[in-house]
């Protein structure tokens, strides 16, 4: 009996994750199973969201899931104290646009090469280069002399409420140090979270983000899928047409992968073909394509269905944009081009068959 409790506490680990929306929360869920001690920190943005889970024994307003009782779910304020008594993993679960105010709220704390999980999707452009988040993180912080540095990334197919509610999931977690990527499937694997590992981190981390730009591509299909069809009838047969996209759009993957240094095989798995899968089969990237693919322009469908809801591939787009389309050929990427003119330049959606 010693021997078990001795193992049981060997491999428990202090998690906090910053960051209190849907995929940070669901993510605790797993880590809990795998009897960590895990924190639940809001953003300062967040404290009404953090008032109504507490009040609630839990239950989470947007996964509509209660999370284990053994989550400690905390607000901004007691970020600060949390991490000056010392975590084993840091997990940030903020999107973004939040890149910069996670590092500033760690940097301070930070150990030498501390595991920083990144679940957050997107890309970044610094000095007019496309940069990964996990570089961007990395940059920030030896800007504050921490040299280092120790980042990796899970991504993969995995819809929040499913994950919250223990359906079967399949990720995978990147470190170029493939060990550190092994150590962290340890600490949150179970029998519905299962990863699988790789050193490829450019590649899953760009397979992950433009995944985003494509559902949208694929949400589209309906309504280019005969503009001179009743809706009725694109709404019946537009799967010839879905097929044809996603097709294309896994080849655009690869090229466009492979073009910023990850492996095009990364594509073919499941923070790439798999994620893409559950993006553009329902959800926000799908949703804003289908306003596309009637003939709205984007702003107007932002403003009229989607106010208040964040888009990533949209995000995304805007973000990277204006330097895919200088650096990348409109000929290899045309489903890429279309959605980045529709977004960024407000065009309506065409795409060159």
């Amino acid at each position: 009996m010693l021997k078990i409790n001795i193992k049981k506490y060997s491999i428990m680990k202090k998690i906090i994750i910053i960051g209190a929306g849907a995929m940070g929360s669901a993510f605790s869920v797993p880590c809990i199973e795998n009897k960590n001690d895990v924190t639940l920190v809001g953003t300062h943005l967040e404290d009404d969201l953090i008032n109504n889970i507490k009040s609630k024994n839990n239950l989470h307003p947007v996964l509509k899931t209660e999370l284990p009782s053994q989550l400690k779910v905390e607000k901004y304020e007691r970020l600060k104290t949390i991490l000056e008594k010392g975590v084993d993993i840091i997990v940030a679960g903020i999107s973004s646009i939040g890149i910069e105010w996670f590092v500033n709220q760690i940097e301070k704390n930070y150990k030498k090469n501390l595991p920083i999980i990144l679940l957050t999707k997107g890309l970044a452009i610094e000095d007019n280069e496309l940069t990964l988040l996990s570089d961007k993180i990395k940059k920030l912080l030896k800007k504050n002399g921490h040299n280092e540095v120790n980042v990796s990334a899970i991504k993969g197919p995995c819809l929040a409420a499913g994950l919250a509610n223990k359906m079967r999931t399949g990720t995978v977690i990147a470190n170029p140090d493939i060990k550190e990527a092994e150590e962290l499937k340890k600490i949150i694997s179970t029998d519905y979270y299962s990863t699988e590992i790789s050193d490829d981190l450019t590649g899953i981390e760009l397979s992950g983000a433009i995944k985003n730009i494509y559902s949208m591509l694929i949400g589209a299909s309906e309504g280019l899928s005969n503009s001179k069809a009743p809706k009725e009838i694109q709404s019946k047969y537009y799967l010839n047409t879905s097929a044809s996209l996603i097709h294309r759009s896994i080849s655009e993957m690869v090229e466009f992968v492979s073009f910023y240094g990850g492996r095009a095989e990364t594509v073919y798995g499941l923070a790439g073909l798999g994620d893409l899968y559950v993006s553009a089969i329902g959800g926000r990237n799908s949703l804003m394509g289908k306003y596309l693919g009637e003939g709205y322009l984007y702003k107007e469908a932002k403003e009229k269905f989607m106010k208040n809801i964040t888009v990533e591939g949209a995000q995304l787009a805007l973000e990277i944009g204006p330097k895919i389309l200088q650096d990348l050929n409109s000929k290899h990427f045309p489903l890429m081009f279309s959605m980045l003119n529709t977004i960024c330049e407000n065009k309506k959606l065409e795409i060159q068959w």
